[in-house]
């Protein structure tokens, strides 16, 4: 079965240019607002949820404001069905190098990322 990519690449795209901009806004127009991030620290589950990242988010400096370079590029896309999609993208927030694994489904609004789970080297 074929599905459409460029839908599901466009809140990609989204995703990776409000990351990179730090812009909170933009973040929360692709994720759903119930979604949250999930990663292992020291060997336990640490989860946060959107709303809390955000706030976050909103409180750093984005990488374009300390002219950090950019590189985010998608390098799987999985589709079940014609609303779902396991995604699994690199990107960077130097010093840290992120492999993140977004869930996205299309909802009555369309494309939204539900799930973020993610990975990252600290690099000099």
């Amino acid at each position: 079965m074929s599905y459409d990519r460029s839908s599901v690449e466009a809140v990609v795209q989204g995703y990776f240019d409000a990351l990179y901009e730090g812009d909170a806004d933009k973040l929360g127009a692709v994720f759903h607002p119930s979604a949250d991030l999930r990663w292992v620290e020291k060997g336990e589950l640490k989860i946060l949820t959107v709303p809390d990242w955000l706030a976050w988010v909103r409180k750093r400096a984005s990488a374009k404001a300390e002219g950090k370079p950019r590189d985010d590029f998608i390098v799987t896309i999985d589709r079940s069905d014609d609303k779902t999609a396991f995604i699994k993208v690199k990107c960077q927030l130097p010093p840290r190098y992120f492999t993140d694994y977004l869930v996205a489904m299309k909802l009555a609004d369309g494309w939204q990322i539900v799930s973020k789970s993610y990975r990252y080297d600290l690099k000099d």
